[in-house]
């Protein structure tokens, strides 16, 4: 069932979604060649508890294989849900956090992929072009449209780049609870699909390969990886179906600032 969310209701998610936000940036200070996935995975759950909410992710789960993080910390060629602990990040890598956070009931979901210290230019573009079609996406996401419209332009987008547009993951509808209805595919035919409606609260999130869509899930039950080892890249924005616009409820300007580096990723024209 989808549940259109009232303003008082948009007004709490978008606090929700801006502490993901910063949470976020101030991860993003600390990565850098030598840092563990660990280390900014304990400074994401001490900031989150300071601002008085909780990591929707910690504990989440089956029970018995929850999980244990309050980052999903992705590095590479592994495309979400990697399980923080004592990797450390090297020059060229690019790393994905995706981080949630419960506050007065209402959750914040989103994500961005980093590069640590310089990457090649083949890399940044991945990146770029990831996000490109993320704003793509949520500029499809209007009163009346259907999510095929949202979906074919994150597909399109990234296609005629080359990349592998993941079909085995999803975004999600969101709000009281981590994950709502409906389910907001990266890929499909416009004019398909459930009809988007104002006061729809939704996680938009395309995950995309440098080579195959393909994925597998590792023996943990949690880190998915590209199955033919290439690069993957994932950005995350929350937002809100409107009349003639969506709005966005998190934002990357607190990134925005870190360093020339994500400044290039950033731009989207």
């Amino acid at each position: 069932m989808i549940y259109l969310k009232s303003e008082s209701e948009i007004d709490k998610m978008r606090e929700s979604a801006r502490l993901v936000s910063r949470t976020l940036a101030e991860v993003g200070k600390l990565i850098e060649p030598g840092v563990t996935t660990g280390k900014l995975d304990r400074v994401a759950e001490e900031y989150i508890s300071k601002h008085n909410a909780r990591p929707a992710f910690k504990g989440y789960g089956p029970k018995g294989n929850e999980f244990p993080g309050t980052l999903c910390v992705s590095v590479n060629d592994e495309v979400v849900h990697g399980i923080p602990g004592e990797r450390i990040l090297e020059e060229g890598d690019i790393v994905s956090i995706d981080c949630g956070v419960e506050k007065d009931g209402y959750f914040g979901d989103h994500a961005f992929t980093f590069a640590v210290g310089e990457c090649d230019e083949e890399v940044i573009n991945l990146l770029r072009v990831t996000l490109e079609s993320l704003y793509k996406g949520i500029g499809q996401a209007v009163h009346g449209n259907r999510m095929g419209d949202l979906a074919n332009a994150i597909q399109t987008h990234n296609e005629k780049h080359g990349y592998g547009v993941v079909k085995d993951l999803v975004g999600h509808g969101l709000g009281k609870s981590l994950h709502e209805d409906p389910s907001v595919p990266n890929f499909g035919r416009k004019g398909r699909g459930e009809r988007l409606r104002s006061g729809m609260t939704l996680a938009v999130e395309p995950m995309i390969t440098m080579g195959s869509w393909r994925v597998n899930t590792l023996e943990d039950g949690w880190t998915v990886v590209t199955a033919d080892g290439s690069l993957a890249a994932h950005f995350e924005h929350d937002i809100v179906v409107r009349e003639g616009k969506a709005e966005i409820l998190s934002t990357f300007d607190y990134i925005a600032e870190l360093t020339k580096n994500q400044e290039t990723i950033l731009y989207h024209g």
